[in-house]
């Protein structure tokens, strides 16, 4: 037996190598307009789907949906690869689909999470005939403001010391521009308005923003907003106040019937509606420099002063306010709340809050038609002129109302409404979690992206949990799990959803990015202000910052991270824009990283491979058929090497990849360095933390035209043989 061997495995390899295995890194398909042709169709469209793979690797290539299985149609060829295509005709119903690589006795599938040898329908890809999100913002960058926190341009409209009392406490004027926020300072207030955003726009303009995002701008006793009192109007202290009558609460006092001050200025009509006619004039001149607005939608739940409850009896003796619920019995509002004791009127405080909390009223729309509608007037009523803002934001999106059933029947409402008013307007929920659900295209056009990006980078990154409450050496530079995740949570979008993602390193709701690369566990309570900012990496806030700009999706820089600021979870990291006192260095490299991710339109709208990974090392291509970006981290503390396979994204040989940009310990550079590809491959050695952005050259050098020449002819000759 043995001696036969010796004679039969010289044969098998021989057979082998005649009809090779798949080679499975040259098979590629995913849902952007590369392989979907148009990507988000009509009902009724046709519908043009690609496959690649090896050039002459496979025998079939099977377009698999439902119970119809069918063969795909060679329909080109290049150097390295061979594409497939089948031309559908699409109804109403969502199309979910996969394929099957055949060759010889050999097969395999491919969905959204790549190569597998057993069928995987739950990852299969999607087209939604009629699902489309705005192209502006696919790839959009976006900025988000704290508004408070961002730049005080009118002073006149400062909240003062003892204007109100709130939560226990006096509310009070921060005169330092520069202090820590405090532990429990939701009653503090920087004086930051709209104003100051007006005043900055040259800025903003200048680093490259293309939407804005604002936190809540609606009347709120609170510093963050998000206890709306007033859903119709912009708070006058972000806004104007024309009318500023009455006097502070005396000290000592702790009833807000004795905040005549305040009550002027969030209940007189002439204030309300200057402030809304001011941001009317900021959205126009912001849609005038070519950049777009989103607000913040805060419907799950409302304030304690709201007005539809009145708790604080803000409205009870104002003119043209109807009663409240706490109020009264008979209030036309009774109905949005859900109160448990039906005998305490007049102010009856046994109601349902959110999370338990009495100043933030739990909505009550499953019992309550006119809230819905009232809410779904809102919806329209500030993507419409005069306002004509781009999209909203929604707070805690999918915890709405009771129950999901009802959920995904407003949101279905809310979608419909929205874009009867303004097709071009994007809505993007708040969302933990699986948002498949969704996003399905006929509720929600995408999410902040916590579980396909924000998460994932920091595991990778820094090793800190996005609040930093937690560090595990096991996740820093853990390239298996960064991969894993973002290819699992990646696959539970379809494109229009991925690209308009927003995809953030930091936020008003976790730490500061900077902060993170400390590697220090905990809060503000028990760290102290000081400790954000000690040891910190900027170098690797350069990293994540380029992983950010060549991601898919909308990449979202929160106010103040380009300049440096630090900060543990809020409310640490809700401190001020350090104006004159920027980290130039990191504001400069975000201008550059900007620059880079609006040069090549392929970041926004390319596909996405990842091409080499190690320990702290990870290199992925962004690519089309016309352009070609390699992204290559070396998040380690000393020189790693590496040889990267661009012939995966398409770039040949002896073609030339260009350096736009690079970041290491010492810095960063935008001076050009020409790496040229030899057998589908570069080699690439980077010192430690550092990362660079490589594109194809236009240009060429003449031994590789030449080449790329000769090899045409021997396509063709081989094209016309076979």
């Amino acid at each position: 037996m043995e001696e036969r061997l010796k004679y039969l495995i010289p044969t098998m390899k021989y057979i082998v190598f005649m009809r090779p295995v798949f080679n499975t890194r040259a098979l590629f398909s995913d849902e952007t307009e590369n392989y979907v042709s148009p990507m988000e169709p009509k009902p009724g469209d046709k519908v043009k789907i690609r496959f690649r793979t090896a050039r002459d690797n496979v025998d079939h290539v099977f377009f698999i949906s439902g119970s119809m299985k069918k063969r795909m149609e060679l329909e080109r060829r290049e150097r390295k690869f061979d594409y497939y295509v089948i031309e559908i005709e699409t109804g109403t119903e969502p199309i979910h689909y996969y394929f099957e690589i055949q060759g010889g006795r050999v097969r395999c599938f491919y969905n959204k999470c790549g190569v597998s040898k057993d069928l995987q329908e739950s990852r299969a890809f999607c087209i939604v005939p009629g699902f489309s999100t705005p192209q502006w913002a696919k790839g959009a960058v976006m900025y988000q403001i704290f508004t408070d926190r961002f730049c005080n341009g009118d002073q006149k409209n400062d909240v003062e010391d003892r204007e109100y009392v709130y939560i226990g406490g006096y509310s009070s004027r921060v005169r330092d521009w520069n202090k820590y926020p405090a532990y429990m300072g939701v009653r503090e207030f920087y004086g930051g308005d709209l104003q100051g955003v007006m005043d900055k726009l040259d800025y903003l303009q200048a680093l490259g923003v293309d939407v804005i995002y604002f936190n809540p701008l609606f009347v709120s006793p609170s510093n963050h907003k998000y206890d709306i009192q007033d859903y119709d109007y912009v708070d006058p202290h972000f806004g104007k106040i024309v009318y500023d009558e009455g006097t502070l609460v005396p000290d000592g006092h702790m009833d807000n019937k004795n905040a005549t001050r305040y009550i002027s200025r969030v209940t007189d009509y002439a204030n309300l509606e200057a402030s809304n006619r001011f941001f009317a004039e900021l959205v126009q001149e912001i849609h005038r420099r070519g950049m777009r607005v989103i607000i913040d939608g805060v419907f799950n739940h409302c304030g304690s002063f709201n007005k539809w409850m009145d708790r604080e009896r803000i409205y009870e003796h104002q003119a043209g306010y109807r009663k409240g619920a706490y109020v009264s019995a008979d209030s036309p509002y009774r109905s949005f709340f859900k109160f448990h004791n039906e005998h305490e009127w007049p102010y009856n405080s046994f109601y349902e809050g959110w999370w338990g909390h009495d100043t933030l009223p739990k909505l009550n729309y499953e019992e309550s038609p006119e809230l819905e509608a009232y809410i779904l007037e809102i919806a329209r009523k500030w993507v419409s002129p005069p306002y004509n803002v781009d999209g909203w934001r929604l707070d805690v999106a999918a915890d709405l109302g009771f129950s999901n059933e009802y959920n995904h029947k407003f949101w279905k409402k809310f979608r419909q409404v929205v874009k009867e008013a303004n097709p071009e307007a994007i809505i993007m929920a708040e969302h933990y979690g699986d948002p498949a659900a969704w996003l399905r295209g006929d509720e929600w056009d995408t999410v902040m992206n916590y579980d396909a990006f924000m998460e994932p980078m920091t595991w990778f990154f820094t090793g800190m949990e996005k609040h930093s409450d937690d560090f595990h050496i096991g996740m820093l530079g853990n390239a298996d799990s960064f991969i894993g995740a973002m290819t699992y949570h990646m696959s539970r979008f379809m494109a229009p959803s991925l690209q308009t993602a927003m995809n953030e390193l930091s936020n008003h709701d976790h730490s500061r990015f900077l902060t993170r690369t400390n590697h220090k566990v905990g809060r503000v309570a028990q760290l102290g202000s000081e400790a954000a900012s000690e040891g910190i990496q900027p170098a690797v806030m350069r990293e994540a910052v380029v992983m950010q700009m060549t991601w898919p999706g909308a990449p979202t820089v929160y106010y103040g991270d380009e300049a440096g600021v630090c900060g543990f979870t809020d409310p640490d990291n809700r401190r001020t824009y350090p104006w004159g006192h920027e980290d130039q260095m990191m504001l400069g490299f975000h201008r550059a990283a900007i620059r880079v991710h609006k040069a090549y339109p392929v970041l926004s709208h390319g596909s996405l491979k990842f091409l080499y990974h190690d320990y702290n090392c990870l290199v992925y291509g962004r690519f089309s058929e016309e352009e070609q970006v390699i992204v290559v981290f070396n998040n380690n503390d000393e020189q790693r090497s590496m040889r990267i396979p661009v012939w995966e994204v398409g770039v040949r040989n002896n073609e030339i990849l260009r350096r736009v940009l690079y970041t290491d310990a010492a810095g960063y550079s935008e001076d050009p360095v020409i790496y040229r590809v030899t057998s589908g491959d570069i080699g690439i050695t980077l010192p430690a933390t550092a990362a660079v952005v490589l594109v194809k050259a236009a240009e060429e050098w003449e031994a590789g035209r030449q080449e790329a020449g000769e090899e045409e002819k021997d396509i063709a000759a081989a094209d016309k043989n076979s």
